[in-house]
């Protein structure tokens, strides 16, 4: 059965490389474009894994991830954090809140973080 993943991003040239990247690696793939949308998506469409960033509009990453943890269904969901920031203080809160990974955009390819969904969902 295919994996289900969620991509949380604003940015909508990056969305479309990642939501693009994972179809090619036969993932079902749903999107949304800030946090209180990912999170609505979230809680209806119980993906496996989502892919979040934490700087958005409307909510940020980690309110949405707060958020989640407190809902039944989004309190074992995987995240793997993918932002800009490397703030440590939100990539504590982040952990704390049960993260898998926390990355920063910059610093990895589409196909590492393909390799790195794959390795979460097996």
């Amino acid at each position: 059965m295919q994996k289900k993943v969620l991509v949380v991003e604003d940015d909508s040239k990056m969305r479309r490389v990642l939501v693009d990247e994972l179809k090619k690696n036969n993932f079902v793939v749903i999107e949304a474009e800030n946090g209180q949308e990912g999170l609505e998506t979230a809680l209806k469409d119980q993906p496996d894994l989502i892919l979040l960033d934490i700087t958005m509009p409307v909510m940020d990453g980690l309110t949405m991830l707060n958020k989640l943890r407190e809902e039944e269904g989004g309190k074992k969901v995987q995240v793997i954090v993918l932002t800009n920031s490397g703030d440590l203080g939100k990539i504590a809160e982040a952990v704390e809140r049960g993260i898998c990974s926390y990355l920063v955009k910059s610093d990895i390819t589409t196909e590492d973080l393909v390799g790195r969904v794959k390795k979460f969902l097996e």
